[in-house]
């Protein structure tokens, strides 16, 4: 059976990059956040965002991420509304990709509120990376062409590093690319072996 390894980090800690690393190895990645953008465009899903947020986060028919971000970013509430209209979609489009990739040993699953959205339950194994605070709020401002303000909101709505720490087997410290490539292979190294006794 496909083991799954949850891989997580907060915004702008570079799990991405990192995700994308592992599958230059070949391993199948599923990035949560861009399935979850993607599907946030189908039908079913606009109808259950316009219930319940009306017609302010659109412009033309079209939804409008930034708008929608600022108000669920401000509300916890809301944001929790949010999760629960966006979050079953991923599972169910998850669940259904893991079929696919039912042959291979294990699977990369990133996600970046894996612990948030209770996600790391259907893990074998999770990595979270890390970055220091500043270096990830400049990385998403230049990133999003967003604002600090806006980015330290999404920070501060997320596990800290420090939680998500505690219930994860692997850390990836993502201060310099090089260093963090070099974490990434020694935990390919100890997942060989691991597939023994998993």
């Amino acid at each position: 059976m496909t083991k799954i390894i949850g891989l997580t980090g907060g915004i702008g800690s570079g799990k991405t990059t990192i995700a994308n690393y592992f599958e230059s190895f070949g391993i199948p990645v599923y990035i949560a956040d861009d399935e979850a953008r993607k599907i946030m465009q189908s039908s079913e899903i606009i109808v259950a965002i316009k219930n319940v947020f009306g017609d302010a986060v659109f412009e033309n028919e079209l939804l409008n991420r930034e708008k929608l971000a600022k108000i669920v970013f401000n509300d916890p509430e809301k944001l929790e509304k949010l999760n629960k209209i966006v979050h079953p979609a991923v599972k169910k489009h998850f669940d259904q990709w893991l079929i696919q990739h039912k042959k291979v040993s294990y699977i990369i699953y990133e996600a970046a509120i894996l612990f948030e959205s209770g996600g790391y339950k259907n893990c074998d194994l999770i990595i979270t990376v890390t970055a220091p605070v500043e270096s990830r709020i400049q990385r998403v401002v230049e990133r999003d062409k967003t604002t600090r303000e806006l980015v330290l909101k999404r920070i501060n709505a997320q596990w800290t590093d420090e939680q998500r720490i505690s219930k994860s087997d692997f850390i990836i410290e993502n201060t310099a690319i090089e260093t963090a490539k070099l974490q990434v292979v020694k935990i390919l190294k100890i997942l060989k072996i691991k597939q023994k006794v998993l």
